[in-house]
């Protein structure tokens, strides 16, 4: 399976961007895709998440209200739309994808793309 990311790029603070993720592969509809962030000298953070099986989605509390990931019904791709960003926001944003038990917990996933630096300035 191999996931490309894309869609980061720079931002002022209140701005959107809207990432997307395009896996490609063996991808079976028992998985999750989800997004997690890295900021530099921080640890891979959990984003959001979306149950392939039911599309249940699911966000860290941290973008609740602001970041909604999705689906593309007709291609095997997860968008996040991230709104009202703000300089904390600022990371490389990775897709991963797998059958997860517990999404918030990258060691779970067992593949992921590339990574997308999303950048927000104040």
């Amino acid at each position: 399976v191999q996931l490309q990311a894309s869609g980061g790029g720079l931002a002022q603070a209140g701005d959107s961007l809207r990432l997307s993720c395009a896996a490609s592969g063996r991808f079976s509809s028992n998985w999750h895709m989800g997004w997690f962030r890295q900021a530099p000298g921080k640890e891979r953070e959990f984003v959001a998440a979306f149950r392939w099986t039911d599309g249940s989605t699911f966000h860290a509390d941290s973008v609740k209200g602001r970041f909604t990931i999705s689906r593309d019904n007709a291609k095997i791709t997860v968008h996040l739309q991230m709104n009202s960003l703000k300089p904390e926001d600022t990371a490389v944003y990775y897709c991963a994808a797998g059958s997860v038990k517990y999404m918030h917990l990258k060691r779970e996933y067992d593949y992921w793309g590339q990574g997308t630096q999303v950048t927000v300035s104040s």
